[in-house]
């Protein structure tokens, strides 16, 4: 599957911003979905993921409260939606696609095979 995230950009401390990320090729509701992003100088970290049918999802502790991903299959998209943002969320966010069960959210990087190209997330104080 490929995967292309958009939707990134400068935002103030405290604003919102909505990731988008398409996908083309296999069957996108086949596909666990997670979002991931990296700090300049930083490993990259997980953020969200989704299980297969959109009814199960998880979120780093950073981001709990204040991201919500969701996806639509119809859309071949995965959605992550950012409020209240810090600037510490200054990254470049990743989207990724894992096989799995239609019922389990796959969390970790090392199970995800498709990777989307990035888009920058700015956060300014």
């Amino acid at each position: 599957v490929q995967l292309q995230a958009s939707g990134g950009g400068l935002v103030q401390a405290g604003g919102s911003l909505g990731l988008s990320c398409a996908a083309s090729g296999r069957t996108f509701s086949s596909y666990s979905m997670g979002w991931f992003r990296q700090a300049p100088g930083k490993e990259r970290e997980f953020v969200a993921a989704i299980n297969r049918i959109g009814t199960s999802t998880y979120y780093a502790d950073s981001v709990k409260g204040r991201f919500t991903i969701s996806r639509d299959n119809a859309k071949n998209t995965v959605y992550l939606q950012m409020n209240s943002l810090k600037p510490e969320d200054t990254a470049v966010y990743y989207c990724a696609a894992a096989d799995a069960p239609p019922f389990k959210v796959v969390v970790g990087d090392a199970d995800f095979g498709s990777w989307g190209q990035g888009t920058l997330v700015t956060v300014s104080s």
